[in-house]
């Protein structure tokens, strides 16, 4: 994330897709959102073994929640040099808010309708065993009717001045026919309910698609989904602890579940980048957007968890410094983003070496910034 968001070397494939398919750095933040959710639910097991009340804890999920919410809001409204900032331009969604959001949305779900993890012994349980699901079904229950609400306002919701059910980039994306329709109902709630002033003011379409209204990736509808891609880490977090020292289980759930989410991507894209009934698009954080990377994340996981739960081949490194402190790092990437030594001037502005060279020096810098706080034992918590 760091990487991507100081530049990437300026390669397109370290950009954010225009609007429809995916970039590198359209894989950062979902993932991010996943494993959350199975943060979530091991570390609230933890907590409600060791006996901390459920009420106690909701208090601990609504202060994090709000201050993830303020801290995103500072974040990302930047205003160096330039004066005092308007209220009236205050930019209102954001990455850290809406992990706020999500966070409280998803740990609220599972502290309502949390249960002991059963003591049986897992060699007992068949691969078959659908327990780490069934177990859950009230969470599902409101997370597909939540989808389901998702589907009605996407496609039934009437937006003035654009089809219903419009998913375009708007601008001169359709042969211009919708300029001011920019990402339909998600657009269009996020400008009714919060003002466009109040958004981002420049998405990755306007790139490409020149569009002039205010849209904003990180808005109100897009929760929806990130809610339930956080859910699913949730699932893969069941797995682990249901399904413990059980490799064979293990593995044989993230396969189904990398093969399942996958073979619903395929259908709702019809394996094309445009031409399917819900595009994959990080800009909306559609349906297909988030299976496809839960897809993805369930392989991935597939992957690592012989390698580094079971046989021990690698640690994390340097990987896990940066996750013991990854919202000290992601604030402080941002806010120093444009300070030395982040940042300086570069003799040929336009050659990707010397992006390449500053952006990796810069990331490096953050990771043994983490590395030396890991071994001070210096952790900021929320």
């Amino acid at each position: 994330m760091v990487f991507v968001n100081y530049g990437g070397g300026r390669y397109w494939y370290f950009r954010h897709a225009s609007w429809n398919g995916l970039t590198v750095a359209d894989l950062v933040f979902p993932w991010f959102v996943f494993i959350m959710g199975s943060s979530i639910f091991l570390s609230m097991t933890s907590v409600l073994q060791r006996g901390c009340s459920k009420f106690r804890l909701l208090g601990k999920i609504a202060w994090r929640s709000f201050l993830l919410i303020c801290i995103g809001i500072v974040i990302v409204n930047p205003n160096y040099c330039l004066g005092p900032l308007s209220w009236e331009k205050v930019r209102i969604p954001g990455v850290l808010q809406r992990l706020g959001g999500t966070y409280f949305v998803v740990a609220v779900l599972e502290l309502l309708f949390a249960k002991p993890v059963p003591e049986m012994c897992t060699s007992e349980r068949s691969c078959f065993s659908l327990l780490d699901i069934t177990s859950s079904w009230p969470q599902w229950l409101f997370v597909l009717m939540l989808e389901g609400v998702w589907l009605a306002l996407t496609f039934f919701l009437p937006v003035p001045g654009c089809p219903t059910g419009y998913l375009g980039p708007g601008g001169l994306g359709d042969w211009g026919k919708y300029p001011n329709c920019t990402g339909g109902a998600a657009g269009y709630i996020d400008r009714l309910l919060l003002g466009g002033h109040h958004l981002y003011q420049h998405p990755s379409s306007a790139v490409l698609y020149h569009t002039e209204v205010a849209y904003d990736p990180e808005g109100i509808l897009g929760t929806i989904n990130s809610i339930v891609m956080a859910f699913l880490g949730v699932q893969a977090g069941k797995i682990l602890l249901y399904y413990k020292d059980q490799t064979k289980g293990i593995l044989i759930r993230f396969a189904a579940w990398g093969c399942f989410l996958g073979f619903i991507s395929v259908a709702l894209t019809k394996a094309s980048e445009n031409e399917g009934f819900i595009p994959v698009n990080k800009n909306l954080w559609s349906i297909s957007y988030v299976t496809t990377l839960s897809s993805f994340a369930f392989f991935i996981l597939l992957v690592l968890y012989p390698v580094v739960d079971v046989k021990g081949l690698w640690t994390g490194t340097p990987f896990f410094y940066p996750g013991m402190n990854s919202i000290l790092v992601y604030v402080g990437h941002e806010v120093f983003a444009n300070y030395f030594p982040f940042r300086w001037r570069l003799g040929d502005s336009e050659a990707h070496k010397e992006h390449l060279v500053q952006n990796t020096v810069a990331t490096a810098l953050w990771v043994l910034i983490a590395y030396v706080l890991y071994k001070k034992k210096v952790f900021w918590k929320i």
